[in-house]
């Protein structure tokens, strides 16, 4: 008799795009966030874009559904130019992701309808400067790749 081999789901993956803002400034200590909006503000210390293609609302189906599996692993690229920068954290099933306009990833377990991901490794004051410094530019462009293990 045959044995079965059991097939391990498929990795899912989104890309957001974005662009940047002469206002980022990717200070905050425990979140990362990027808007749909197109205004920022200097309270906006998070926010590292702005006029993004999707709000937490607007994400895949399938990448929604590993992103509130338990013990789910989440990769985030965030890529501008040449540069980018990469960040681990975990789902959860908690994660509401019903937020039309934004996405934040965090370092702490706290979950919102704007909360992509928790218990991340990096915050908006860990990109690197460099990146920052593109990140000002209004016509750059960069991406956020989710991907869910």
């Amino acid at each position: 008799m045959e044995r079965e081999e059991l097939a391990l789901p498929p990795k899912a993956m989104v890309v957001v795009k974005f662009h940047g803002h002469p206002m980022v400034r990717s200070a905050h200590p425990t979140t990362i966030e990027v808007t749909t909006e197109e205004h920022l503000t200097p309270r906006g210390d998070c926010i590292i874009g702005v006029g993004a293609s999707a709000g937490c609302a607007q994400l895949d189906e399938r990448v929604k559904e590993g992103l509130r599996r338990k013990g789910s692993r989440v990769t985030i690229r965030i890529a501008v130019g040449a540069r980018s920068f990469v960040v681990k954290a975990e789902g959860d099933p908690r994660l509401e992701l019903k937020h039309p306009r934004d996405i934040v990833i965090r370092k702490s377990d706290y979950a919102s309808d704007r909360t992509l991901a928790v218990h991340a490794d990096a915050a908006a004051k860990d990109i690197p400067r460099d990146m920052v410094r593109l990140l000002r530019e209004p016509g750059a462009v960069g991406t956020l790749e989710i991907g869910v293990e």
